[in-house]
C-alpha cells in the first residue's frame, strides 16, 4: 500500500477530486495548507503599498492506495492539477505498512 500527498492548486481541487473518482478512488483527506516552493511567494499591492506575500495558498490531499492503483492515481492526479506554470504542486509517495478500519477491524488494503 501507498499514501499520497498531493499538494496543489487550491481552483484545482474539484478537477483532481473529480478525476480520482473516476478511476475508482473513494476517499481522501483534504487539508488547507500555505507554502512556497519555486514561485517564492507573490508581491502585491495593497492601498499603494507593495509587499510580498511569501507562503501561498495551496490543498494537500491524504490518499492511500494499493500498489496497484498507485501508477492510475499519479497519472489522473497530475493531469487534473496542472496548468504548466510554476506552483502547480507537487505528489510525494510513501510506503503504509498497515492500516485498520476502526469501524470493522478490517486491515490492509481490505481497510483502504
Amino acid at each position: 500500500m501507498k499514501k499520497l500527498d498531493l499538494v496543489i492548486r487550491p481552483h484545482k481541487l474539484d478537477e483532481v477530486k473529480e478525476a480520482l473518482s473516476a478511476i475508482g478512488i473513494q476517499g481522501m483527506t483534504v487539508s488547507e495548507v500555505k507554502g512556497f516552493g519555486r514561485q517564492k511567494g507573490k508581491t502585491e499591492t495593497y492601498r499603494g503599498s507593495e509587499y510580498t506575500v511569501s507562503f501561498l495558498p495551496k490543498v494537500k490531499l491524504e490518499i492511500l492506495v494499493s500498489d496497484a492503483m498507485l501508477e492510475p492515481t499519479m497519472k489522473a492526479a497530475t493531469e487534473a492539477a496542472r496548468t504548466g506554470r510554476i506552483g502547480d504542486g507537487k505528489i510525494m509517495v510513501s510506503e503504509v505498512l498497515d492500516v485498520m478500519r476502526i469501524r470493522t477491524g478490517e486491515t490492509g488494503e481490505a481497510a483502504i
